[in-house]
């Protein structure tokens, strides 16, 4: 089947980017798109009457089929019954800007996975439950995800590995190094506010990395924007073609549930989460009438639209969402549970399973033998009474299983799994299994840092985990001088979990911390506070960007040697200069040709 042109216009009358305003004045301001009218008048012109097609006919201008006929490109759907375990999983991210609702949606997807029995609040009252996933205590405090939470369910005969992302930018690192383990991402977008800052750039991520993306607009029962320019806006903003699987039946007050545009059946807002789709005959149906105002204007406004969608806006092609040029748009209210169940349904039926990840030397397909894996996060002190430390390791291909020995590969060594866990938030149980796909939990002492790859015996390094240059640097001030060794210990702890980056002067000074945001500071003054009992401090540093340094022994050595004071060295021993300003980099850039500066480093190593 072939992809028609966008029928929301070409790029120069698109709505204009989400602003600064409040939500209520942007949805207030949000203008009526007037390409509708434009788009039905084309529709009516160009459309032979429905009923003089045969059935399966489509149209130029929309595939508009004969009324009941599914327009979904087929879909190889997983059966429950598949003996493929590898083909059974469908590991997945949630991004999102800030208070779109990402937590939310994490909550009621594990509700209706029957994960949990009651689903969270990210503010809970006295007398309500929190969320699982955010389990901190900064982040029950500020309401905010700050670490990616890793939950393990099984749903609709599919093993779900879902990873709720931190949505502040001051944590980006933690999220780009968590899309390099997931095969799909869930894209959250308020329905008042549209594409913002931060889901830009964390799709731009997706996009890098080929991640196909599955679209929930948010909040469709509050004030909202018009449905069909958010759906401009991706397009135009992100370059990525729609197709509305569902669409809203009515809006903020009056919107009463979704229309299934592919299956011509209903979804009431107030209905059973597990209750079916009611069967209709079209937009113009009774009982969707029923469930509309009674203002016969604003009800016929609503039908029109639902009419519109489904002859104008494009069809879903899984080809084209496996590769990243289109994205299905599902519409609903995470708060109230809505729309959930269409969205983990869609999961199931056509995310893609694990995927093969290239290595260094060579590509590993998922469905190998062998078991790979690599690590991608690091968690210490999930349970503070037995201080643990948790590597985070998506498996690449082949079975883990409870016991086995593997090889690390940047060391060379052989260290037995002897208790790999499956997570839930903070909670865990022990796996004796896990395929290609699956994210466990692996206990060590600090034998496994971020990026490290685990074989059957293979040297294989997987690439793409990478360290970002901080923009922040801070001396760590500390009080209590006797507790000085404790702080050093405490450092290299939450560097090797990367929630900060520890640089070691040259000259012998006090180290200095690194990070993305100011916010990670709060979290690392937190738990050093929480986690071993050390209240600390910062004070500014004469540094203000850090770059990892490269060149031919010599001349490293040389270079060196020449700025004592203004080098060091990072968590991996890498060495790392230390300039002033943007201005000090470039002059030192320019004296030493040879040299290379670098603000992106990559974790992952083979022994030597």
């Amino acid at each position: 089947m072939s992809v028609i042109p966008s029928a929301f216009g070409d790029a120069t009358d698109g709505p204009e980017l989400a602003t600064d305003e409040p939500m209520e004045s942007v949805a207030r301001s949000a203008p009526v798109s007037s390409r509708r009218a434009s788009i039905q008048a084309e529709l009516r012109r160009s459309r032979p009457d429905p009923e003089d097609l045969p059935p399966g006919s489509c149209v130029a201008a929309g595939f508009a089929l004969r009324p009941g006929t599914l327009y979904l490109t087929p879909i190889m759907s997983i059966p429950s019954t598949s003996e493929d375990p590898v083909a059974r999983r469908r590991t997945f991210a949630i991004i999102s800007h800030p208070d779109a609702g990402k937590t939310t949606l994490t909550e009621k997807l594990l509700l209706f996975g029957g994960a949990i029995q009651l689903a969270g609040e990210v503010r809970a009252k006295a007398n309500r439950r929190q969320t699982r996933s955010d389990w901190m205590g900064i982040e029950r405090e500020r309401g905010i995800s700050v670490v990616t939470s890793v939950m393990t369910f099984e749903h609709a005969g599919c093993v779900f590995n879902l990873l709720d992302t931190p949505g502040h930018e001051d944590f980006s690192e933690d999220t780009y190094r968590t899309l390099s383990a997931v095969d799909s991402a869930v894209m959250v977008i308020d329905a008042a506010r549209g594409i913002e800052s931060r889901t830009r750039k964390l799709f731009e991520v997706c996009r890098l990395r080929d991640i196909p993306i599955v679209t929930f607009v948010n909040k469709m029962d509050r004030e909202t924007r018009d449905p069909f320019d958010l759906l401009d806006e991706i397009e135009k903003v992100l370059a990525l073609d729609t197709a509305p699987v569902t669409w809203p039946i009515g809006r903020g007050r009056a919107f009463a549930g979704t229309y299934d545009l592919a299956r011509t059946m209903v979804r009431k807002l107030d209905s059973d989460v597990e209750a079916p789709m009611l069967p209709v005959e079209g937009p113009r149906d009774p009982l969707i009438r029923a469930m509309l105002p009674e203002n016969d204007a604003e009800a016929e406004a609503a039908l029109d639209e639902i009419e519109l969608a489904r002859d104008a806006c494009k069809p879903f092609d899984r080809q084209a969402f496996l590769e990243g040029h289109l994205t299905p748009v599902f519409f609903g209210s995470a708060l109230r549970t809505f729309g959930v169940a269409d969205l983990i349904a869609a999961l199931a039926e056509f995310a893609p399973p694990p995927r093969g990840l290239q290595a260094e030397s060579r590509y590993v397909d998922a469905h190998e033998a062998k078991m790979s894996g690599f690590v991608f996060k690091i968690q210490a002190n999930m349970d503070p009474n037995h201080r643990d430390r948790i590597a985070f390791m998506r498996v690449s291909s082949g079975r883990l299983t409870r016991g086995m020995k593997a090889k690390l590969v940047r060391t060379g060594k052989q260290m037995a799994l002897n208790a790999p866990q499956f997570f839930f938030a903070q909670e865990r149980a022990l796996a004796e299994q896990a395929y290609a796909g699956d994210v466990v939990g692996i206990p060590n002492h600090g034998t496994l840092r971020i990026g490290d790859t685990l074989t059957e015996g293979e040297d294989l390094v997987f690439r793409g985990v990478p360290s970002f240059a901080p923009e922040i640097l801070r001396r760590v001030k500390l009080n209590d001088a006797m507790k000085a060794k404790k702080l050093r210990e405490a450092l290299q702890q939450m560097a090797e979990e990367g929630v900060v980056q520890s640089f070691v002067p040259y000259d012998g000074s006090g180290a200095i911390v690194g990070v993305v945001g100011a916010l990670q500071l709060d979290v690392l003054v937190e738990r050093l506070q929480n986690e071993y009992g050390l209240p600390v401090s910062f004070e500014s540093s004469r540094f203000e960007i850090a770059r990892w340094v490269a060149a031919e022994p010599l001349e490293l050595r040389k270079f060196l040697d020449a700025y004592p004071s203004s080098t060091a060295v990072d968590l991996d021993g890498s060495p790392v200069f230390l300039a002033s300003s943007a201005f000090t980099l470039r002059y030192e850039q320019e004296r030493w040709p040879q040299v290379t500066f670098s603000d992106i480093k990559d974790y992952q190593r083979a022994a030597a």
